[in-house]
């Protein structure tokens, strides 16, 4: 089984002729987690344990503004409206799949239910760019490890760009241990809740292949963009996929909010012409990178095919 050696890049060359880094990035550990500032303003906040799996949220964008759905991490008033409660898996950022050797990482409400611990805090520090290493098991319901992973989290900006990027090295731990082929997966965001597209009300889909909203759902792409008004301004988010990704260029992105990278989907994408389980024998190893950026207006202004091209000679 391939393994592929994670990349690292300078403060100076991350978003490259997107924006540099300026923003002095701050990290104050907690009891639940890291905060993460930058030029002493709230950027995100890495939380080691949302109840089934690390997360990053709230997040806040070059604006002010949150840029994630915060149900079911912060409640609604009652009779509040203002954010769907659907899926309480999908908090605002996250990284899991629905099915490993028929056991769910992903909806938090299966009869055969993941969970991932994080099991070491490898380093936290700040600087031009703040700096995340944790390490983390894939428990099973009945307490058994079936993977473990290494997470590398870097956050960065200025006044134009926020972003965060994330690599990930999965390890299979148990003898023999599959990522089954399911929609239910796996790197993923939900998108604030006035930018979704289903809402008609503005918020737009677009990927690197020019395929707009709906028809986007399940299609390959380098990277893809999901912008619209949060409180009165046009603001985007964009996944990018870095070509050193295991199944690179990655699929899956939805109307209603849901906006993932998922390599193991394809059952789903394709009608069933295609399967995508993956299969990996104890100490065999797989690494995802993805860059997220979080902007000003659309994916134009947001100069997000210039970060791709950036992104891919780091």
């Amino acid at each position: 089984m391939r393994s592929i050696v994670v990349l690292c890049c300078s403060a100076a060359t991350v978003l490259g002729s997107i924006s540099i880094a300026r923003a002095d990035a701050g990290v104050k550990k907690t009891e639940t987690g890291i905060e993460v500032t930058l030029d002493g303003q709230p950027f995100a906040t890495y939380v080691f344990d949302s109840g089934f799996k690390p997360i990053i949220w709230p997040i806040i964008g070059p604006t002010g503004k949150e840029m994630t759905r915060a149900w079911p991490l912060r409640q609604l008033p009652p009779g509040d409206k203002s954010e769907a409660t659907d899926h309480v898996h999908q908090k605002s950022f996250w990284f899991d799949h629905g099915d490993v050797n028929g056991i769910d990482f992903w909806a938090e409400t299966a009869r055969q239910q993941g969970k991932q611990k994080q099991t070491e805090l490898v380093k936290a520090e700040g600087g031009k760019l703040a700096t995340i290493v944790t390490k983390n098991d894939w428990i099973g319901p009945e307490g058994a490890r079936l993977l473990s992973d290494v997470r590398t989290v870097r956050f960065g900006g200025d006044k134009e760009t926020r972003w965060i990027d994330f690599d990930v090295v999965v390890t299979a731990v148990g003898d023999e241990v599959t990522f089954g082929d399911t929609k239910e997966g796996s790197f993923g965001l939900r998108v604030a809740e006035s930018m979704r597209v289903d809402k008609k009300t503005g918020g737009k889909i677009i990927t690197s292949e020019g395929l707009e909203d709906e028809k986007a759902w399940g299609k390959p792409a380098a990277w893809v963009d999901y912008h619209g008004p949060i409180q009165g301004e046009t603001l985007g988010i964009a996944i990018l996929n870095h070509p050193s990704s295991l199944r690179y260029p990655t699929h899956h992105v939805r109307p209603y909010g849901l906006f993932a990278a998922n390599p193991w989907g394809l059952h789903d994408f394709t009608n069933g012409k295609e399967r995508s389980d993956y299969t990996m024998k104890r100490g065999d190893s797989f690494t995802l990178r993805y860059r997220v950026i979080f902007h000003k207006g659309d994916e134009k202004q947001g100069k997000i095919a210039d970060a791709f091209a950036s992104y891919t000679k780091d």
